[in-house]
């Protein structure tokens, strides 16, 4: 899970904030209801800002593979993870069907990313909600770095 992880990330921090600025004005025209301040969010996504929140979440997926060792992959917080891990790639798949291209992350998606497992909807939930945690955190973390540690 960690080299596809690092092999993902670096096709996002290759592919993902100048792409961000080339689409920002076309994604803002294809899809007015969404609100300006999500988009003046992501317009402030930079460089800098990735690469700090793709190196936090490389130590998210380091202590989740610690933890998948420790288990044999048997712990709710490596199957969690690998579930929204997995989910993360349809995400990424699914925001390029909407823009009908290619997205940071949708090329790696198919190729090295997990294939989720979870039986009910809840995993689903908990998986989701366990990527979109990590990425808030890492973001998070991407806008502060002189904080973050």
């Amino acid at each position: 899970m960690f080299l596809a992880r690092v092999v993902h990330d670096a096709e996002e921090l290759a592919y993902g904030p100048r792409r961000l600025r080339e689409d920002l004005p076309a994604l803002r025209e294809r899809f007015p209801g969404v609100p300006e301040g999500v988009w003046r969010a992501v317009g402030k996504v930079g460089a800098r800002e990735c690469a700090a929140a793709v190196g936090v979440m490389g130590m998210i997926v380091g202590a989740v593979a610690v933890a998948g060792a420790r288990s044999g992959g048997r712990s709710a917080f490596c199957q969690g993870a690998v579930d929204g891990f997995g989910l993360h790639g349809l995400v990424h798949l699914a925001q390029a069907a909407a823009v009908r291209g290619r997205t940071p992350g949708s090329v790696t998606s198919p190729l090295v990313l997990p294939v989720p497992r979870p039986a009910r909807a809840r995993d689903v939930v908990a998986g989701l909600a366990l990527a979109a945690g990590a990425t808030v955190v890492a973001h998070g973390a991407g806008r502060r770095p002189a904080r973050a540690f």
